[in-house]
């Protein structure tokens, strides 16, 4: 997919919540290293089983390296769903500040978005998977993941509204929160069920995806022109 996502760096985790302070270059690379590795390893178990000892030995760290880095396991996590939120509107916002942007039609808008959105998710996809599985526990990890959807259809809608033409704007609205409902709730469903005839990683996930919401989109453009 043509969609990059911020780099993982010290500059961008530094001020999570849960990361302990350090001025060291080394003690910064190893605690990027480990959101990563954390981030990575949530592809393929659930939050409960991930190992600190494997985690730490993975990317040539201590126990007491780890717990000097992060307050807690909770904290780890707490810090990778902060991290995950941050990335994904960097992602959308640098892609909708995009000078093509301007020029761009309703369908081509609904692309961009859309890959936006699919690459996003699927980069944080064990993240993800284990904000949802834990959701009844700690109903705030998956509050996060709700508010970034939020306000991912907020930046965006401004910018649907504009190629949908004039009046019916509430109407337009609802619309547009309709699509991303569509677009969130297929790919959140696909995360954790297998098998799927789409998975999130296929451009076609994508290529559907927006279509679906372009034609969602047209034909209420099209509805105030009869």
């Amino acid at each position: 997919m043509p969609f990059e996502l911020p780099a993982t760096n010290w500059q961008s985790v530094q001020n999570l919540p849960g990361i302990l302070p350090t001025r060291q270059r080394r003690s910064q690379e190893t605690t990027v290293a480990l959101l990563e590795a954390g981030a990575e390893a949530l592809r393929g178990c659930p939050f409960d089983e991930l190992s600190i000892n494997d985690l730490c030995a993975k990317v040539g760290a201590t126990i007491g390296a780890f717990y000097g880095r992060f307050e807690s396991k909770d904290a780890f996590f707490n810090a990778m769903v902060e991290l995950m939120v941050r990335q994904c509107l960097i992602a959308i916002d640098t892609a909708l500040a995009d000078e093509a942007i301007a020029d761009a039609t309703l369908s081509d808008l609904c692309r961009q978005i859309v890959g936006v959105v699919v690459h996003a998710i699927h980069h944080h996809e064990g993240v993800l998977r284990a904000a949802m599985q834990y959701k009844t526990t700690h109903p705030s990890r998956w509050g996060k993941v709700r508010d970034t959807a939020h306000a991912i259809r907020e930046v965006s809608a401004p910018l649907l509204l504009a190629r949908m033409g004039h009046g019916r704007t509430a109407a337009k609205t609802r619309t547009i929160g309709f699509a991303f409902q569509l677009v969130f709730g297929t790919l959140i469903n696909g995360i954790p069920n297998q098998p799927r005839p789409v998975a999130v990683e296929d451009e076609e996930m994508v290529e559907r995806l927006s279509l679906a919401m372009f034609l969602l989109l047209d034909h209420e453009a099209r509805a105030g022109k009869k």
